[in-house]
């Protein structure tokens, strides 16, 4: 059996558009023997992979901390024994991994992230018309170079924690999730009017008979969802309840998902759960849309010459008052019933 290494420590965003590329390659290559390597808490997303994946957890800030510590990594996975090594980070630590299994005569791909490209975009050297290619189709091309033939389907989804491995059909699913937060704030619509979402979807909740769930991780982030679900009588808090695992089967069972440019938006893709995103510095156009989900779902204010400034949301707002979020919660909500009762 061939032996093919694939790396790929963060963002967990950015781990869970790699699944259902990597998935199709264990499926469609069963003779090969595939290890993933990636942060530990990135390993609930790999628990129902086929036989042929394994999953080996990094400890990056731990004992697989610094060169030593990735010297030790590589004694783990018996890194000279395999055929073919993936590096689908391309920083520093992976670039180093993905070397010293090269050096033993392994073949090497590589991700390539169109840094040059996104920097025009975000510059305006480039329209926005001119979406660049997915991160999803990135890692197909990679896969590609190997030798991989692998040819990813419009949708995809990741079976559930019990192994169900079925998608819900649609006219079962119930309810409506809601992940307001990201990793920075040029991604999180404002939470004051976030909650004036909340309020409205709740206020309509029981002609629809249905459910209002909210993700979030961290004490922060499960206080505030917290107070939310006590103040409106339809909406539940799942924040701090449920492991990342549970987080997917919930979302599975779903109508519809309401996230911004964040992780949950990936994670609901995998579920094969439809998603309203709403975006604010950053764009659909950089190619981070979720796996399956459509451009006519992505709120956002299109009259704006500032947009994008950012590829990932850090950079602060050039004005301070980000102007690109100034989009009014009942707007969203008829967005999101409008694609809840379609």
């Amino acid at each position: 059996m061939k032996r093919l290494l694939v790396i790929r420590f963060s963002a967990l965003g950015d781990v869970a558009i790699l699944v259902p590329v990597l998935r199709l390659v264990a499926e469609q290559y069963p003779d090969w023997e595939i290890t993933m390597v990636s942060r530990c808490q990135c390993e609930p997303l790999f628990r129902d992979m086929p036989g042929n994946v394994r999953f080996v957890g990094a400890d990056l800030k731990g004992k697989h901390h610094g060169r030593r510590g990735l010297d030790r990594l590589l004694s783990e996975i018996d890194y000279r024994h395999f055929d073919a090594v993936a590096d689908m980070h391309k920083v520093l630590r992976s670039a180093y991994l993905a070397l010293r299994v090269m050096l033993t005569g392994a073949r090497l791909t590589w991700i390539h992230k169109a840094h040059l490209s996104k920097w025009l975009m975000v510059h305006k050297l480039m329209p926005t018309r001119h979406s660049l290619v997915t991160t999803t189709k990135r890692y197909q091309h990679a896969f590609n170079r190997l030798g991989f033939d692998v040819h990813i389907p419009p949708t995809f989804l990741i079976t559930s924690a019990q192994g169900q491995g079925k998608l819900k059909e649609q006219d079962t699913r119930q309810g409506i999730g809601i992940a307001p937060f990201a990793a920075h704030k040029g991604k999180i619509y404002p939470l004051e009017q976030m909650e004036q979402v909340v309020r409205l979807l709740n206020d309509r909740a029981s002609m629809h008979d249905m459910k209002i769930y909210l993700f979030g991780a961290g004490k922060q982030e499960e206080q505030v969802l917290d107070q939310w679900a006590a103040r409106y009588e339809h909406v539940v808090s799942l924040a701090g309840k449920q492991d990342m695992a549970a987080d997917i089967e919930t979302m599975s069972r779903l109508k519809l998902m309401v996230t911004m440019d964040s992780a949950n938006m990936h994670l609901a893709s995998l579920a094969g759960t439809r998603v309203v995103s709403i975006w604010g510095a950053t764009h659909p156009s950089l190619g981070f849309l979720g796996y399956g989900q459509r451009s006519r779902d992505c709120i956002q204010r299109q009259d704006l010459d500032c947009r994008p400034c950012s590829v990932f949301g850090k950079q602060p707002c050039r004005y301070g008052d980000y102007r690109c979020f100034d989009i009014a919660p009942k707007d969203i909500v008829e967005r999101i019933m409008s694609a809840y009762t379609e």
